[in-house]
């Protein structure tokens, strides 16, 4: 069953298209990765999906769990249970991890969401998240909130973007973790070895998706064509 439907969806930006005729589906506990080059509007996506300020799609439409939610605001669609972990860590000031990692459904083992992000509990639970935390530790930090949360829809921007702290292996691991608890996860990469955890993967090219399968030859076919910052014309996976 589809949790995410995402129907012949256009938007512009400055009167440029970036999404073109877009249709998407991703299923109930699935973890699907979109691939493309910088440029191809796959934090677009995202940010459409979430309902960030200043995104609208001009026509089509987004569906959640069979509802419609083009019109709803960002903290409606979060209500329904739709999250993101942002490209660059999120800054969360004066107050403690502890209680940052509480503002999610109750119950959780917070030790055990940090500790299974390579931060030591004892050490960062009552620390306070503030300007003598890094990037790396933040960002640690905002993937033990998924785990936490627990949310429908787990939506990771490039997780691992100019953050040396986080690994590869360490950001496989908690995907793997989230979907675990019962999460589904866009995954939004043009990594290799970070795609490679999901269950299918689509290629974005052209502003529509030009492909979708299993993420191993999604990404082959991606790295064989030296794709570069695509303007829907440069390559023939705009005509098929």
């Amino acid at each position: 069953m589809s949790l995410l439907e995402i129907r012949c969806v256009y938007f512009t930006a400055g009167g440029k298209p970036i999404l073109e005729n877009l249709n998407f589906t991703l299923g109930e506990g699935e973890i699907h990765a979109l691939i493309g080059t910088n440029g191809t509007g796959k934090s677009t996506l995202a940010r459409l999906v979430m309902g960030c300020e200043g995104y609208h799609i001009g026509s089509g439409e987004i569906r959640f769990d069979g509802l419609s939610i083009n019109e709803l605001p960002i903290e409606k669609r979060a209500g329904l249970g739709i999250t993101m972990v942002w490209q660059e860590p999120a800054r969360f000031e004066g107050i403690t991890v502890r209680d940052y990692l509480s503002l999610g459904k109750r119950g959780s083992d917070l030790s055990d969401c940090l500790d299974s992000v390579g931060l030591a509990s004892g050490d960062y639970l009552d620390r306070m998240l503030d300007n003598t935390m890094s990037g790396g530790e933040r960002k640690r930090i905002e993937l033990a909130s998924m785990l936490a949360l627990k949310p429908r829809l787990c939506i990771l921007d490039e997780p691992i973007s100019g953050i040396d702290l986080v690994s590869v292996k360490d950001i496989v691991a908690v995907i793997r973790r989230i979907q675990q608890n019962g999460s589904s996860v866009l995954l939004i990469s043009h990594r290799e070895e970070i795609a490679s955890v999901a269950d299918r993967a689509s290629l974005l090219c052209g502003g529509r998706i030009a492909m979708t399968g299993d993420p191993d030859t999604i990404v082959r076919d991606y790295k064989s064509r030296h794709c570069v910052i695509c303007n829907g014309q440069i390559c023939d996976y705009a005509t098929h």
